[in-house]
Order: C-alpha cells, then sequence, then structure tokens
C-alpha cells in the first residue's frame, strides 16, 4: 500500500470502525455512507492532497474504492507536476 492509500484508509477507518476495508472493496456496497460522508470525503481529499475536485471528478467511479481514489489523486497531482 502505497503513501496516498494508507491517508485514504486511515481517514475511512474513522466510518468503517473495525472492518478491514481493503483497497479494491466497494465502500458504497458496504452501506456505511450517505451524502454527509461523501461530502466529507471529498473535503478530506482536497485538503490532504491540495487538490481540487471539479464537478466533472464527482463520479461515483472516482470514489468508490481506495484505488479508485488514489487514481484520481494520482491523475489530479500529475496535472500540477507538468
Amino acid at each position: 500500500m502505497n503513501e496516498i492509500q494508507t491517508k485514504i484508509k486511515n481517514f475511512l477507518s474513522k466510518f468503517f470502525g473495525n472492518h478491514n476495508l481493503q483497497p479494491d472493496e466497494d465502500i458504497f456496497a458496504l452501506g456505511f455512507v450517505n451524502s454527509m460522508f461523501a461530502m466529507q470525503l471529498v473535503l478530506f481529499v482536497e485538503q490532504e492532497f491540495k487538490i481540487a475536485i471539479e464537478n466533472e471528478d464527482l463520479e461515483f467511479e472516482n470514489f468508490r474504492t481506495i484505488n479508485s481514489l488514489t487514481n484520481l489523486i494520482e491523475r489530479k497531482t500529475a496535472i500540477f507536476v507538468q
């Protein structure tokens, strides 16, 4: 697990209690999430990784798993590097 994945997993563990969330596990399918959680997740990603989540980024597929979040963050941070 890389640093981005570890940060995401640590954040998510606050909401999922004792559940050992796997990098490819669908967090929405677990049934623990609601609209407030989704807003907190977006805010966490923006603040922790210093990126802006645009309207076109707000798709479930980008936020469904630790891996999909990691891919989104890596894409967004790569834009800043170029």
